[in-house]
C-alpha cells in the first residue's frame, strides 16, 4: 500500500462495502417486518370473518326458531340466513387457505391446516340443524315442535361453540406471536444498528490514525516548508518518509527550493554587478552634469558680458550718426551712408538687448513688476513704435479699436516690447503681407490680445518657432533676425501666468493668415491668489 491511490481505493471499497452490508440488512430487516404486519393483518382480517361466522349462525339459529313456531314469518328468511352463513365459512376457509399457501415453515402450515377441521365442524353443525328444522316443520303438535327446536338449538350451540372458540384463540395467539415477533425484530434491529455504528465509528477511527493524520501532517509539513520559501528561507529542506505521491511532491519541492536558492545567488551577483554599473555610471553623470552646468554657466556669462559689451560701442557707433547726420558741413553724399549705417546699428542694437534679455532671464536676474494696467495705452505705444517701419515696408499697421479699455495683471515694460517684437515678426516674416492689425478684448478671469497679418500664415511646426534660435523663413532671400524673439515672448508671457499660441489660416485667407494670441489674467486672478 505505497500509493496514496491504493489506500484511497481501499477507503472508497470499505465505505461501499459497509453501505451494502447496511443495505441489504435494512433490506432484510424490512422485509421481514413487512412480512411479520402482513401476518399481523391477516389474523385481524381473520378475526373479523369469524366474528360475522359467528353473527351468521346466530342469526341462523333464530331463523330456525321461527321457521317452526305457530305463526312462522317469511319463509325465505331461513334461507338468507343459511346462505350467509355459507358465505362467512366459505370466507373464514378462504383467508386459512391463503395463510396456509403464504405459511414460510412446516410447524406454520401444519398449524392453519388444523383449523380447517373446526371449519368442517361448523359446516356439520349448520347441515344438521338444517335437517332438524325441517323434520320439525311437520309435527302437527305445537308443544312438541317447541321442545324439539329448543333440544335442536341446545345441540347446535354445543356444538358450534367448541370450534369458534378454537379458532377465536387460534387466531388470537397468531396476533401475540407476530407482535412478539415484530418486538423481537425490532430489538435485533436495534442492536444491530448500534453494532454498525460501532463498527463503523472504530473503522473510521483507524482509517483516520493510519491514513488521514499521516498525510494531513505531511500536508502541513509542505505548507510551512512553502511559507518559509515565501519567507526568503530558501535553505528550507523537508524530509521523504514515503516513496508514494505526496513523497514525489516533498522531492519536487526540495528541487524546487535548491533551483531557486542557486537563481538568488545569481540574482545577487547580477544585482551588485548591476550596481557597481550603476554606481559607475551615476558617478559619469554627475561629472558631466557638472561640466555641462559649467559650460552652462560660462555660456550664460559669456552670452551677458559679450551682449554687454556690445551695447557701448552700438551705442556710440548710433551717437556718432545722429550727430554726423546732423552736422551742417557733412557731404550730402555721405547722408544715405550714414542713414544705413544708422539703420543697421539700430536693428544690432535692438538684437543685442533681445539676447542681453534672454541672458537675464536664463540667470533669473529679470524681475517682473506686475500691477493692473490697460491694454489700450500699451497697444497704442507698440503700435506707435513700429509704425515707421511699416510704412517704410508699405504695409498698413492698425490698431483695432475697442468699446471699453481692458485691465490686465502685468508687468507694462515688458508686455510693450513684447507687442513690439511680435508686429516686427509680422512686418518682416510675413511674405506678401499688406495689413498687421492688433487688438484685445476682454475674456474670462483677463484679456486677449492678438496680432494679425494677411501673409501666408505659419508653417505645419509652428510649435517649433518658440524654440530659442529657431528662425523662421522671412520676407528677403535669407531668413532674418536670430530667433529670439518668440522665445523671450514665450518667457515673459508664462511668468505673468498667461498663454501664447500660434494661429494659422493659410495663405490667401485674408486677415487670419497668421495670427498670435497672448491671454493674459487679470485683476482678480491676483485677488485670488491673495
Amino acid at each position: 500500500m505505497g500509493s496514496l491511490r491504493v489506500r484511497f481505493g481501499l477507503l472508497v471499497g470499505s465505505a461501499a462495502a459497509l453501505v451494502v452490508l447496511a443495505a441489504i440488512g435494512l433490506y432484510a430487516a424490512l422485509h421481514a417486518a413487512e412480512r411479520t404486519l402482513d401476518a399481523t393483518l391477516d389474523a385481524q382480517v381473520r378475526l373479523e370473518l369469524i366474528a360475522e361466522l359467528s353473527g351468521r349462525l346466530t342469526e341462523f339459529g333464530l331463523a330456525a326458531v321461527e321457521a317452526v313456531s305457530d305463526k312462522p314469518g317469511r319463509p325465505e328468511r331461513l334461507a338468507n340466513a343459511r346462505n350467509e352463513v355459507d358465505r362467512a365459512l366459505n370466507a373464514v376457509d378462504e383467508g386459512l387457505s391463503r395463510a396456509v399457501a403464504g405459511a414460510g415453515g412446516v410447524l406454520d402450515r401444519t398449524q392453519y391446516t388444523a383449523r380447517a377441521r373446526p371449519l368442517a365442524r361448523l359446516r356439520a353443525a349448520r347441515a344438521m340443524l338444517d335437517r332438524q328444522v325441517a323434520q320439525i316443520q311437520r309435527e302437527p303438535d305445537p308443544a312438541r315442535r317447541a321442545d324439539a327446536i329448543r333440544g335442536a338449538l341446545n345441540a347446535f350451540g354445543a356444538v358450534t361453540g367448541q370450534p369458534l372458540t378454537f379458532l377465536v384463540e387460534a387466531e388470537r395467539r397468531a396476533v401475540e406471536a407476530s407482535s412478539t415477533e415484530v418486538r423481537t425484530l425490532a430489538a435485533r434491529m436495534r442492536g444491530v444498528a448500534v453494532a454498525a455504528a460501532v463498527v463503523i465509528v472504530l473503522l473510521l477511527l483507524l482509517l483516520h490514525q493510519s491514513l488521514t493524520r499521516p498525510i494531513l501532517r505531511r500536508i502541513e509539513a509542505i505548507r510551512a516548508g512553502a511559507a518559509a520559501i515565501g519567507r526568503g528561507e530558501l535553505d528550507t529542506r523537508l524530509a521523504v518518509a514515503s516513496h508514494d505521491e505526496l513523497g514525489l511532491l516533498v522531492a519536487s519541492f526540495n528541487r524546487m527550493a535548491a533551483r531557486l536558492k542557486r537563481r538568488e545567488a545569481r540574482v545577487a551577483a547580477d544585482r551588485a554587478a548591476l550596481e557597481e554599473i550603476v554606481a559607475r555610471a551615476t558617478a559619469d553623470l554627475r561629472g558631466a552634469n557638472a561640466r555641462l552646468e559649467e559650460i552652462d554657466r560660462s555660456r550664460r556669462r559669456f552670452f551677458a558680458d559679450v551682449s554687454h559689451e556690445l551695447r557701448t560701442p552700438l551705442t556710440v557707433i548710433l551717437g556718432e550718426c545722429d550727430l554726423a547726420a546732423r552736422a551742417p558741413d557733412t557731404p550730402e553724399r555721405f547722408r544715405p551712408v550714414i542713414a544705413t549705417i544708422r539703420k543697421r546699428a539700430l536693428r544690432l542694437h535692438r538684437r543685442v538687448g533681445d539676447m542681453l534679455r534672454v541672458a537675464r532671464s536664463e540667470s533669473g536676474q529679470i524681475a517682473l513688476e506686475r500691477r493692473p494696467v490697460g491694454l489700450a495705452a500699451i497697444l497704442a505705444e507698440a503700435v506707435e513704435s513700429c509704425d515707421p517701419e511699416a510704412r517704410r515696408r508699405r504695409i498698413a499697421l492698425e490698431l483695432e479699436p475697442s468699446a471699453a479699455d481692458a485691465e490686465v495683471l502685468a508687468d507694462a515694460e515688458w508686455l510693450r516690447q513684447i507687442v513690439e517684437g511680435l508686429i516686427d515678426n509680422a512686418l518682416r516674416h510675413a511674405a506678401g503681407a499688406t495689413r498687421v492689425r492688433v487688438g484685445f478684448a476682454p475674456r474670462a478671469g483677463g484679456a486677449a490680445v492678438t496680432v494679425t497679418d494677411d501673409g501666408p500664415g505659419f508653417p505645419a511646426e509652428a510649435e517649433a518657432l518658440f524654440e530659442r534660435f529657431r528662425r523662421g523663413e522671412g520676407a528677403g532671400p535669407a531668413p532674418a533676425g536670430f530667433g529670439i524673439g518668440l522665445a523671450l515672448a514665450r518667457w515673459v508671457v508664462e511668468r505673468h501666468d498667461g498663454v501664447i499660441r500660434l494661429e494659422s489660416g493659410g495663405p490667401g485667407d485674408g486677415a487670419s493668415g497668421a495670427r498670435v494670441v497672448i491671454e493674459l489674467p487679470g485683476e482678480d486672478m491676483r485677488e485670488d491668489a491673495a
